[in-house]
């Protein structure tokens, strides 16, 4: 590695990770006051606190990181540029792309970390924080916040046979769940039947509904016989309370092999709009973390810029503005993914590929 390389690479990394610093303890900070209220009303232990941010230290380090990158970027420049080191380099010889090559390896090397971290931790550091955020919220005693840990509310999944489910509760320890509806689909996702029970229990392999209420449907969404109610059924379903657990609905909670297996379930299901949005996700775990990169790179041709106080704010504001817009233009993008406007790959790529066509384009502009 060149001294210079060395040079600009110790100023980056020793911001990003000031950067990096600040933003965590910025964040605690702001959240802990924010719940301080519930902490001291609920009397809740400390290991339970250091529990809650060190499992979210994952999900704060994806949100910033990108940013970190770009202050490390703009500051590591514009003190070169400032310090006419800039002039001195280019008066050398060297070109735009030698002179950030130890940046822009520093925002690929940040990605592929980014990537493991978003798949490998996050999932399951966001189903930890939520669990014990339940805990602290609705316990008043350190024994029961144990018991609020093994509950999950509110969950609903697509599963085999066409089923949507919705679970009021769901206590894995006992493998029962109670305020269950399910709701069967044909390929139409017309609705065929309506099954609303109590109680769920999983016992010897199989599901028993207590209290249950079965409605069957006709294509035109008519009832075709009377609702049947049982007090004790015997249901015919796949899913085990693992399965329940693992396949939610929502893919905060999931890896990316967890989201695939998901969708080759759902595939021979008809679901098509929750498989088109799984598809959004699934692709967006991919390119999301090139966001670093990219951020740095749109960072690049405007901290080059910066010569004179009055230059420098305004090249710094530009710089923000453009992060901003790439993050406004992400959303957008999946969301008409999601509306079915867009091909999946294309709303999670597209944001990506024009951020980084613009920002090539505007390093090449630099004289």
């Amino acid at each position: 590695m060149r001294i210079l390389d060395r040079y600009i690479f110790k100023s980056v990394l020793t911001i990003f990770l000031w950067c990096l610093f600040t933003f965590f303890f910025l964040f605690i900070i702001v959240d802990l006051f924010s719940h301080l209220d519930v902490i001291l009303e609920n009397r809740v232990n400390l290991r339970v606190i250091i529990q809650y941010y060190l499992a979210y230290i994952p999900v704060i380090f994806i949100q910033v990181a990108p940013f970190a990158c770009l202050l490390a970027t703009l500051y590591t420049f514009a003190k070169l540029n400032h310090d006419n080191e800039i002039i001195a380099m280019r008066s050398s010889g060297l070109s735009i792309f030698q002179i950030s090559r130890t940046v822009i390896i520093f925002g690929l090397v940040t990605s592929a970390i980014l990537f493991w971290v978003n798949d490998r931790f996050v999932p399951q550091a966001r189903f930890i924080t939520e669990r014990t955020q339940e805990a602290m919220e609705n316990s008043s005693k350190k024994k029961n916040a144990g018991k609020e840990l093994e509950v999950i509310k509110d969950l609903s999944i697509y599963g085999m046979q066409n089923r949507l489910y919705f679970i009021n509760k769901f206590y894995p320890a006992t493998n029962t769940m109670t305020g269950i509806i399910i709701l069967e689909h044909d390929t139409k996702q017309n609705i065929t039947k309506k099954i609303v029970a109590n109680k769920g229990i999983y016992a010897d392999g199989v599901w028993k509904f207590y209290q249950s209420l079965t409605y069957t449907f006709d294509e035109d969404g008519q009832l075709t016989i009377d609702p049947q109610y049982l007090d004790e059924e015997v249901m015919a379903i796949s899913e085990t309370p693992e399965e329940f657990i693992h396949q939610r609905q929502s893919t905060d909670y999931m890896s990316i092999a967890d989201i695939k297996g998901y969708i080759m379930r759902l595939s021979k299901s008809g679901a098509t709009t929750v498989i088109r949005n799984l598809y959004v996700d699934l692709y967006q775990r991919f390119t999301s973390p090139l966001t670093s990169l990219i951020i740095i790179l749109l960072g690049i041709p405007f901290s080059l810029k910066i010569k004179r106080k009055a230059t420098g704010f305004s090249s710094l504001g530009l710089s923000l503005i453009m992060g901003f817009l790439y993050y406004v233009f992400n959303a957008i993008s999946v969301a008409l993914g999601k509306a079915g406007i867009m091909q999946p790959f294309i709303a999670a790529a597209l944001p990506h590929i024009l951020a980084f066509t613009f920002a090539v384009y505007m390093i090449r502009t630099i004289p």
